[in-house]
């Protein structure tokens, strides 16, 4: 057959303006570290001091920490809290809780704290022995300062540790070939809750925040394992970094780092992990948080973490299990955000916001393909259901009731960003009709977050009380530093900026050539 002298296709090339060029992961992590760092910290200003679950006693025990006291001593006895020496300021902060669990009492009831009171005093907290990792860190915002400065450093630096890893999520997410839904899935999952949490002085939202790093850094590293790709510097980082410390935050957070690492083998498969293993990098990597791990597990067991848990009225186990599975659908609100002392439901908008969310992507999830991703999700929510029950049927008859759906916020949210993986293969094109459903989506979340913010601060300027007065709180019984309404401000600019940066990151396009290229293509491989 001779030779046809027609020149091939040219391809075509979309020049309909300058294209935009995906920003690297390592630009993801530093920008998301800088928003998410700063809504803790606003979240740490909007938070009456010791307002947070159990704060005062994770307080004590980080300054008690910074100062050399890893643990404290007690009587032995159950549900005893056990006793540091720390300055006076910090030993007092218990009395800081007129308003706990009555969400009609400002915060003006407190106590100013005496910044010049730093003899050293008899404290006791609940946390004694736990583990002093995260306590080490954040303690230290406590030295060299005093008083209510103190408090608010040790907030700070425990928001910009927690933001850390958050941003982590974004920037493991983004590494993955197929990354929208799972940074669609990484928005979804981080509840106002998180927020909330992450402006306190409190391990959970560190466990929370680096369970879901641990999850999607270690997918980042079996995608490029099973894609023959060299194995990036950043994801194996951000996965020794986040499952090492993950395993001091609390005595729980052993089981969710075997979870969440089991749950991303079960996404990639196990030939993936035996490939990984045979990585330097990866060997490397294991060996560091394997190190971290036995160090944890000693002190969970030689410290017994366990028992300075607070102890309440005994109940027996199964009347404990059965409570638990009656509130398995209930404690979505507190996932979403109760806040304060478990005193101040979130607003039905900003609830069925999370509803709809959580709802849309674990439907999408369970029905995925390959169906092997459906095995991920099984898993999952069994944990979320399961684990939870056995854990407080378990204790119920010694320490009574004391489980709070923030315990299981790290699975929550492990659950939801394996949606994103579970369901990363489906076509996601960028339309004019998908960028519209991006933008009222985001719209959305930046209005139901703002939401919550505003009814935490009306909680505390003016109390919920049971007649409608938002109006009131232009004339507020107490304000946060900044105000109430400089807070409220900074916060809406923080949010609305994160919102342009994932809407730029979703719709920003990988080069890619029109239909006409993969024609040509395919005519010179039959000639």
């Amino acid at each position: 057959m001779p030779y046809s002298t027609r020149p091939l296709p040219m391809p075509k090339i979309r020049t309909a303006g300058p294209r935009r060029l995906p920003p690297s992961p390592i630009r993801v992590l530093i920008v998301a570290w800088l928003i998410f760092g700063s809504i803790g910290s606003v979240w740490s200003f909007a938070s009456p001091l010791m307002s947070v679950p159990d704060e005062p006693a994770h307080a004590i025990k980080a300054a008690a920490v910074a100062r050399g006291q890893l643990m404290g001593t007690g009587s032995g006895v159950q549900g005893d809290p056990l006793v540091v020496q720390v300055p006076g300021y910090i030993a007092n902060l218990n009395v800081r809780s007129c308003f706990a669990q009555h969400s009609n009492i400002t915060a003006d009831c407190a106590r100013p704290i005496d910044a010049t009171d730093r003899g050293w005093t008899v404290g006791k907290t609940s946390a004694g022995n736990y583990n002093p990792v995260y306590y080490a860190i954040v303690g230290m915002g406590s030295r060299g300062l005093s008083g209510e400065p103190a408090i608010y450093a040790m907030r700070i630096i425990s928001s910009w540790l927690v933001g850390f890893f958050l941003a982590a999520i974004f920037a493991a997410a983004f590494s993955l070939r197929h990354f929208r839904r799972p940074v669609i899935a990484a928005a979804v999952a981080l509840t106002p809750a998180v927020f909330f949490l992450s402006g306190s002085i409190n391990p959970n939202a560190l466990e929370i925040a680096t369970t879901g790093a641990l999850f999607l850094s270690l997918c980042a590293v079996f995608e490029q394992v099973a894609g023959r790709i060299s194995l990036q510097r950043l994801p194996l980082v951000l996965l020794t970094l986040s499952a090492s410390l993950l395993a001091h935050t609390r005595p729980l957070s052993l089981l969710w780092l075997a979870l969440a690492a089991i749950a991303a083998v079960l996404c990639y498969g196990f030939g993936t992990l035996m490939k990984a293993l045979a990585q330097r990098g990866f060997q490397v990597a294991m060996g560091i948080t394997a190190l971290s791990c036995v160090f944890a597990l000693w002190w969970v067991f030689s410290a017994k973490s366990f028992d300075s848990l607070l102890a309440g009225a005994p109940m027996r186990a199964e009347d404990a299990a059965v409570a638990m599975l009656d509130k398995t659908v209930f404690f979505m609100v507190e996932y979403v955000g109760v806040l304060g002392w478990i005193d101040t439901m979130p607003p039905p908008g900003t609830l069925y916001t999370w509803v709809l969310g959580f709802g849309a992507l674990l439907f999408l999830a369970y029905t995925a393909r390959p169906v092997r991703g459906r095995w991920v999700m099984a898993l999952l929510t069994v944990t979320v259901i399961a684990v939870p029950t056995a854990l407080q049927a378990s204790s119920s008859e010694k320490l009574g009731w004391i489980w709070q759906g923030r315990y299981a916020l790290a699975m929550v949210v492990t659950l939801i960003l394996a949606a994103g993986v579970t369901t990363r293969f489906r076509q996601f094109r960028i339309t004019p009709w998908s960028k519209s459903m991006i933008r009222w989506g985001l719209v959305l979340g930046v209005l139901a977050h703002t939401y919550i913010f505003l009814e935490g601060l009306r909680r505390y300027t003016i109390g919920i009380q049971d007649h409608v007065n938002w109006t009131e709180m232009f004339d507020p019984r107490w304000q946060p530093p900044l105000t109430w309404q400089g807070l409220a401000v900074i916060y809406i600019a923080l949010l609305a900026a994160g919102a342009v940066c994932l809407y730029r990151l979703l719709t920003v396009k990988r080069a890619e050539f029109s239909l006409p290229l993969a024609e040509s293509v395919s005519a010179v491989d039959r000639a």
